[in-house]
């Protein structure tokens, strides 16, 4: 909703990006809600995910971070709250100690589960009127967006 007492200087191409940030955020926010029912944050609810689709329901660090895009100190922090709280193990690689596998265990599978009908129900809801025609579109162009992002950054 646009306040009638500011202008509204954005050029178009800002005002898509800045659609697509405040789209981005306010899934998060939705999601964060129902994740906040099952004591768990939105990355360590990635976490969780990474590992249920991984072989065996295990994954080295190094390769939940190449995937989510974020540091390995940042998934450390994460993956000790998780295990903690019984959703994962922690165990070191029996070939290279230095190499830390996180394990996905029967609580962390259960909660997902637990999860997955309100973050479906959201998810419709928030694409509500949309194609599959559009949403295919949508994607591939969010990509090409992401593919020019990286290009610059």
């Amino acid at each position: 909703m646009v306040d009638k007492n500011f202008k509204t200087d954005l050029a178009p191409d800002e005002k898509l990006l800045m659609a697509v940030v405040r789209a981005a955020e306010t899934f998060k926010r939705i999601v964060s809600s129902i994740l906040r029912k099952y004591d768990i944050s939105f990355p360590q609810y990635n976490v969780l995910r990474v590992l249920d689709a991984s072989t065996d329901g295990k994954c080295k660090i190094k390769n939940i971070c190449r995937v989510m895009l974020v540091p390995n100190a940042n998934i450390t922090g994460i993956s000790k709250r998780l295990e903690k709280n019984g959703f994962i193990l922690r165990k070191s690689d029996p070939n290279d100690e230095r190499v830390t596998i996180l394990e996905i265990t029967e609580k962390g599978k259960k909660t997902l589960e637990a999860i997955e009908k309100s973050r479906e129900e959201n998810m419709h809801a928030m694409l509500n009127g949309f194609t599959e025609e559009e949403k295919r579109l949508f994607l591939n162009s969010v990509k090409r967006l992401l593919k020019n992002c990286r290009k610059i950054s």
